[in-house]
């Protein structure tokens, strides 16, 4: 785990470790850190409980229109008063009150661990004994001002979306896939029985491509109107079905973010299979995903492999199968445009 911000020590890293890689036993990390950015315009550094409340409970309360299950745990009065305030049963006053008391129990204390581990920057200090909230630091607005801000902000949405889809699911996770859905650009999970839309699939990848292009490490966006708004590319392309047409092409696996450079620009990838050096980074990027929780790891692990070497394999027959079919000399390599993150 700690090589994921080791190789790039970065607050966007920081941040992005904890909302893809901490443990997910409630969504109770994502309302905070939803929270955070809702309250980041208004300058305060010293940010109480009943402040806190009001954005972090309106949160958790949209998110259990969508899914009622939010958490492992088979019983929550915090999460019961949610529910009553969206059955109109509470007021809001009373939710807040209620939010106080109950909600912020333990994600205060968890939300900066990982993997059993605190990670090198907080972007606020617990000061629940003396001002009754917490003091938001100079590496959160620092955050702020980053050109990936809006990216996190998506990204967080799109990491609840998944995990929450799991528990409702509630399903064995193993029986649980994620697809790419290409007309509408989503993934879609699939336990056997029903397909479920989940969320966009650029905010779901973006954090584990650090918002760089998977090929030459530009910065890319998730944010539509902006002119560097990535392309989600095939890194096998589709022709890896004439090799065996049970490989998952639109498999999480095989799925990257790409400046439209690289994807379709004068020199783009197109179909060509990219270089080996290339391949080497998906297995990488997968890598990365698989130290993530359900759904995403476990999709990868029934798609590729459950131990690293044979995901290593996996990847290296769909590799050489392509080779044969558009020429083993053919090979893509972009022209390099940022440092190497991974």
């Amino acid at each position: 785990m700690s090589r994921f911000y080791e190789i790039e020590p970065t607050l966007e890293n920081y941040w992005r470790s904890i909302i893809l890689f901490g443990r997910n036993v409630a969504s109770y990390k994502f309302a905070l850190a939803k929270a955070l950015y809702d309250l980041k315009d208004a300058g305060e550094t010293v940010i109480t409980l009943d402040k806190l409340a009001e954005p972090y409970s309106k949160h958790i309360a949209q998110h259990l229109i969508l899914c009622d299950k939010q958490g492992t745990s088979e019983n929550s009065r915090f999460l019961n008063a949610c529910r009553e305030f969206n059955a109109n049963q509470i007021t809001k006053d009373q939710l807040i009150d209620t939010t106080v008391k109950l909600g912020f129990n333990n994600v205060i204390d968890a939300f900066h661990n990982v993997h059993n581990q605190e990670v090198p920057t907080r972007f606020f200090i617990d000061d629940r004994k003396t001002k009754n909230g917490i003091v938001l630091t100079d590496a959160f607005y620092l955050l702020g001002e980053h050109f990936q801000y809006e990216s996190l902000k998506n990204e967080t949405e799109a990491r609840w979306r998944l995990v929450e889809t799991a528990w409702e699911l509630n399903l064995p996770r193993h029986l649980i896939q994620i697809d790419y859905k290409e007309d509408t650009q989503e993934l879609l999970a699939d336990n056997k029985l029903r397909r479920v839309s989940v969320t966009s699939a650029r905010p779901s990848l973006n954090g584990y491509q650090k918002g760089k292009c998977f090929y030459c490490f530009r910065e890319i966006s998730i944010d539509q109107s902006h002119p560097d708004f990535a392309d989600v590319d095939h890194f096998f392309p589709h022709a890896l079905r004439q090799c065996d047409p049970e490989k998952p092409v639109n498999g999480v696996a095989n799925l990257v973010l790409s400046c439209t450079d690289c994807n379709r620009g004068e020199n783009g990838k197109f179909e060509k299979l990219p270089a080996i050096d290339l391949l080497e980074r998906l297995y990488s990027r997968n890598e990365y995903l698989i130290t993530s929780h359900h759904p995403l790891r476990e999709t990868l692990i029934a798609q590729t492999g459950y131990t690293s070497d044979q995901r290593r394999d996996y990847l290296q027959a769909a590799y050489n199968c392509s080779s044969l079919y558009y020429g083993v000399s053919k090979k893509w390599q972009p022209m390099k445009q940022g440092n190497a993150i991974f």
